[in-house]
């Protein structure tokens, strides 16, 4: 059997350890999430708690014990919480206890068959609904039929999937994961069942433009995309673009180079000014992880960064082919502009962020745990980019 090509990139092995380290997660669960040896995540974590060993002074026994405490109490809150926010109809005024129980009873058989780590105990959700534990098993005894339970299962994931991609998957992505994890159901059966639980996905946000625009268009530099933004091979074909974040200390700018091929993202920067050298940074980071072919055409609109002399000797270093948009006209630089548009509907919009630090690492966090490796995409068939370019490296591969 031919060896599988894998490939994990600095910043991707980063955020794994900080999600055990920062997240104080166990190994075996974030491994387990990510398709990760045990062995090897530990040994990034390792490696990460090695380089940032003089971060924090050690913490007295007490310390520790008091902490270990209040992130105990913590996490119970937090489920209950989560647990009453899945609730909903159940917890209206009115509702019978006989949906109470249907809804623990979904929700307990879920967290069991699918191992969820720190899942509430029945008696906590007995308790946070206020019904009683004798009245549940006795109810549980009656046998409810095949089609309500199918249903009730089928709600409780997709209420799930729902809440974990934070209310951004429609029905067409939630019935294309549950697709992907052996369930079999139609796309229709999940948008009834959506409606009936009344999840609606959020909106976007009226699209803002944020480049400082060169006064006047380079001579010679062509638009070699021309809003055809797909490749069909890796490192062919790139675009990148700027954008901003609020935080309490001020902007966050971020830079970012995507692959056509799968649409992820290979390279990115950030820092708290907009000078060339945030968007070479990013070209730096792509070229440092991904193998990116002789004459690779990198497209951008016609932002001062990118049409500045700095920028093009960057892209002759890199033995990559100039492109150019034409000035103020977004679908020219459609992809990268949509990349933006789901970085902050997804996430920024749903977080205050009060340093640039604090809004960096949450932002590299979704790019390369999220966006890269867990979010599916229509346009590539509802797989994810990482799958997409694994799957073409293994067929290189094994050919």
């Amino acid at each position: 059997m031919a060896r599988k090509y894998q490939k994990y990139t600095p910043e991707f092995r980063e955020q794994a350890a900080k999600l055990v380290v920062e997240g104080q997660r166990p190994i075996a669960e974030v491994a387990r999430e990510y398709g990760l040896g045990e062995t090897t995540l530990a040994n990034w974590v390792k490696k990460y708690r090695e380089d940032h060993a003089g971060d924090e002074p050690p913490l007295e026994l007490s310390e520790r014990a008091e902490l270990a405490e209040l992130r105990r109490r913590v996490r119970e809150q937090e489920m209950e919480l989560s647990f009453l926010k899945k609730g909903g109809s159940v917890l209206c005024e009115g509702a019978a206890v006989s949906e109470k129980y249907e809804f623990i009873a979904a929700e307990y058989a879920h967290n069991k068959g699918h191992n969820v780590a720190d899942a509430p105990t029945l008696t906590q959700m007995l308790a946070w609904l206020d019904v009683s534990k004798s009245g549940y098993y006795e109810w549980f005894r009656r046998p409810p039929s095949a089609t309500e339970r199918r249903r009730e299962l089928l709600k409780t994931k997709i209420e799930t999937l729902f809440d974990l991609f934070g209310g951004t998957y429609g029905y067409r992505r939630i019935h294309a994961e549950l697709v992907r994890a052996g369930e079999r159901v139609d796309d229709e059966t999940v948008r009834q069942l959506m409606r009936e639980m009344g999840l609606v996905t959020v909106q976007l946000k009226p699209y803002r433009t944020t480049t400082v625009r060169s006064a006047e268009q380079p001579d010679g530099v062509p638009d070699l995309v021309e809003r055809n933004f797909t490749a069909n091979r890796p490192g062919a074909k790139l675009v990148g673009d700027i954008t901003f974040i609020s935080t309490w200390q001020g902007w966050l700018y971020l830079a970012t180079v995507i692959d056509c091929f799968n649409n992820e993202v290979i390279g990115y920067a950030m820092a708290d000014h907009m000078r060339t050298e945030l968007v070479t940074d990013a070209l730096d980071m792509a070229a440092r992880n991904h193998t990116l072919e002789s004459g690779c055409i990198m497209h951008s609109d016609r932002g001062t960064q990118y049409t500045s002399a700095e920028y093009r000797a960057k892209l002759d270093e890199l033995d990559l082919r100039h492109s150019l948009g034409r000035t103020g006209i977004c679908w020219d630089n459609a992809l990268a502009e949509s990349f933006f548009a789901s970085l902050k509907n997804e996430r920024v919009h749903h977080m205050v962020y009060p340093t640039r630090k604090r809004a960096s690492t949450d932002i590299a966090r979704y790019i390369e745990l999220h966006y890269n490796r867990r979010r599916i995409h229509s346009a590539l068939g509802y797989k994810t980019p990482h799958e997409v370019r694994n799957e073409y490296l293994n067929q290189q591969f094994a050919a």
